[in-house]
C-alpha cells in the first residue's frame, strides 16, 4: 500500500490550574483538567501527557478522524509481498523544531529506544516483530519483520512511537528538552498551571491559522465551563458527561461528541490472594451490573462492551461469560473460591481522570457489597495512581484505558507473556498468548475477526479484568472556532485545522 501526502492538525492538552489570560486574536485559548505526567513521548502512557505531546511530536503515520492512516513524518509506506520488510519514504520536508531535518538515522534511533527495554516505553511490544532496521540514505528506513505482522502500521500511528532526535537520545535529554518535528513548540509549561505552544513555521504539514495555543488546567470542570461561557476559553476538552450535557444550554457554545475506543474496566489483580482464583474472579464479573454503572456514572452516555471496542472487531456483548448482572451465580463461585463469606479488598482510583472514577469506584463497592465483598475506596493523584498502576501495585483498580483500531495492538502489551505491560495485567495462559501470536500474523480479515472473537470471549471467561463500557469524548468551543473534528481516538490533533474568527 501507497500514499500519498495529506495535510494534517495537532494539539495540546492540559496544564494549568490558573487561566492563561486571553492573549492577541491568533491566540487559541484552551482549557483541560489534567496536567501531562511527563513528557517523553515513548514513555507515557497518560491521555493528559499524549494529548499535549501529539502536538510537539509526530510518528511515521498517524489515525485521522474516520481511522484511516495518514502520512505524518513519512509521507508514503509499503510491504514486501511476503510481508516481511516495510519501507517508508520520509517527507523530505520534516524538520526538528531545532532547525535539522528529520532523518532515516532519526526514525532507526528512536525505534532502538522503544525497543529497548531499558526505556520501559509503553507501546513496546507493538514492535518486537522488528528484527533489523536499514537506512540506505537519508529519506529511506526498512523495518526489517520477523514474518507478517498485520497490525504494526496501526501500532505506529501513535505518539508513542514518536521520531524524536537522535542526538537527543545520545545526550539524554528526551523528556527535558522538548525538540520534536510536529506543529507547535513547546515555548513555555508550567507544571499543573499552564502551556503556551507556539506554531511552527517550518511544519511540514499544512499551515496553521492562527499563532499559538494558551493552555489552561482547570481541574475543576464546572470551571472550564465558566471559562468557555466568559470568553477566557475559546476550546475546552470535557471529561465528565454532566458537565457536557451543560454546554449546549450555553448560548453560543457548540458540543462535539464522538464514540470512543477507550474503555472503562474494573481491572484485577489475579496475582494476589484471592484474585488468582478463577472463581472468585468470575463471581466479581457476575455481581456486577454494567448498564447500571453506565447510567448513574456516564448519565448513560455510552455503551456496555466487551474487551474489544474497535468499530471492525466489536460484537454483541450479551454473549460474553456473565454480563448480565447474576448475584446468585456470584454467590456460588464465592463458595466455590473458598470465600462464602465474602472477603475484603481495596479498589485504587485517581482523582482527576477520568472525573467519573470515584463515581465509578463507589458503585461497584455498592454493588460488590451486596454479595458479601467488601472494598476499601483509595482514591491516588494522577501521578501516584500511575506509578501504582504501572507497578501492578493494587488489588482492585478502575481505569480508563486507550483502545486501538486493531486488538493486537491494543492488546498485546497486557496478554501476551513478551507484552511489556505483563505486570499490569498480571495474567496470561497459553490461549490467550497462541490467539494474539495468531491475529499478528493472519492478514486475511475474516479470519482476523473469527480468531479475535475467540480472544474476547477467553478473555472475559477468565475475567483478569471486568471490562465495563465506553464512553464519549467530548470538546466544547465557542462561536470563534471553527473546523474541529472530534476523533475516536479522542485526539485533539484536529486543532491545527481550526480556524479563528474575530
Amino acid at each position: 500500500m501507497t500514499v500519498m501526502k495529506t495535510t494534517a492538525g495537532a494539539l495540546a492538552l492540559g496544564l494549568t490550574t490558573a487561566l492563561v489570560a486571553p492573549a492577541a486574536a491568533q491566540t487559541l485559548n484552551v482549557a483541560w483538567s489534567q496536567d501531562a505526567t511527563g513528557l517523553d513521548p515513548h514513555t507515557q502512557p497518560g491521555f493528559a501527557a499524549i494529548r499535549l505531546l501529539e502536538l510537539v511530536y509526530e510518528p511515521l503515520v498517524r489515525l485521522d478522524a474516520n481511522l484511516e492512516l495518514q502520512p505524518a513524518v513519512a509521507e508514503s509506506w509499503s510491504f514486501s509481498e511476503d510481508g516481511t520488510q516495510l519501507t517508508f519514504q520520509l517527507d523530505p520536508d520534516a524538520m526538528f523544531h531545532d532547525g535539522t531535518p528529520v532523518t532515516s538515522a532519526d526514525v532507526r534511533a528512536s525505534f532502538e529506544r522503544i525497543l529497548d527495554e531499558a526505556t520501559s516505553a509503553v507501546a513496546r511490544a507493538n514492535y518486537t516483530s522488528i528484527t533489523g532496521i536499514e537506512t540506505p540514505d537519508d529519506h529511506t528506513v526498512i523495518f526489517q519483520l520477523d514474518g507478517p505482522d498485520a497490525p504494526i502500521l496501526n501500532g505506529m500511528a501513535s505518539v508513542n512511537a514518536a521520531i524524536v532526535p537522535a542526538s537527543a537520545i545520545e545526550a539524554g535529554t528526551i523528556g527535558t528538552e522538548i525538540v520534536g518535528s510536529g506543529p507547535f513548540t513547546l515555548a513555555e509549561r508550567t507544571p499543573n498551571a499552564n502551556a503556551r505552544l507556539v506554531a511552527f513555521e517550518d511544519w511540514h504539514g499544512s499551515d496553521v491559522a492562527y499563532d499559538e495555543i494558551a493552555v489552561s488546567v482547570l481541574p475543576d470542570e464546572t470551571a472550564i465551563l465558566a471559562a468557555l461561557r466568559a470568553g477566557q476559553a475559546d476550546f475546552a476538552l470535557i471529561n465528565d458527561p454532566l458537565v457536557a450535557t451543560l454546554v449546549p444550554q450555553t448560548p453560543g457554545l457548540e458540543l462535539n461528541t464522538a464514540p470512543t475506543l477507550s474503555y472503562y474496566v474494573l481491572q484485577l489483580n489475579p496475582s494476589r490472594t484471592p484474585m488468582d482464583a478463577l472463581a472468585l474472579r468470575q463471581a466479581i464479573s457476575c455481581a456486577i451490573d454494567r448498564q447500571d454503572i453506565l447510567d448513574a456514572a456516564l448519565l448513560g452516555e455510552g455503551e456496555v462492551t466487551g474487551p474489544l471496542t474497535s468499530p471492525a472487531y466489536r460484537s454483541d456483548p450479551a454473549g460474553l461469560f456473565c454480563y448480565e448482572q447474576d448475584q446468585d451465580r456470584a454467590r456460588e463461585l464465592l463458595a466455590e473460591a473458598g470465600y462464602p463469606d465474602g472477603f475484603s479488598a481495596q479498589i485504587m482510583a485517581a482523582t482527576g481522570e477520568p472525573p467519573t472514577a470515584s463515581g465509578i469506584a463507589q458503585l461497584v463497592q455498592a454493588q460488590l457489597g451486596e454479595v458479601g465483598i467488601e472494598l476499601e475506596i483509595e482514591m491516588q493523584e494522577m501521578n501516584v495512581y500511575i506509578d501504582r498502576w504501572l507497578a501492578g501495585d493494587f488489588d482492585m483498580a478502575v481505569a480508563l484505558n486507550g483502545g486501538r483500531v486493531d486488538p493486537y495492538t491494543m492488546y498485546n502489551r497486557y496478554w501476551t507473556r513478551a507484552g511489556n505491560l505483563q505486570r499490569v495485567a498480571n495474567y496470561i495462559d497459553d490461549t490467550l498468548d497462541a490467539l494474539m501470536q495468531q491475529g499478528r500474523t493472519e492478514t486475511d480479515e475474516a479470519t482476523r475477526r473469527e480468531i479475535f472473537a475467540e480472544f474476547e470471549s477467553h478473555l472475559a471467561e477468565m475475567a483478569p479484568w471486568v471490562w465495563l463500557f465506553t464512553g464519549n469524548t467530548y470538546t466544547a468551543q465557542t462561536e470563534a472556532v471553527d473546523g474541529f473534528e472530534p476523533s475516536p481516538t479522542g485526539s485533539l490533533f484536529g486543532l491545527v485545522d481550526v480556524t479563528l474568527s474575530d
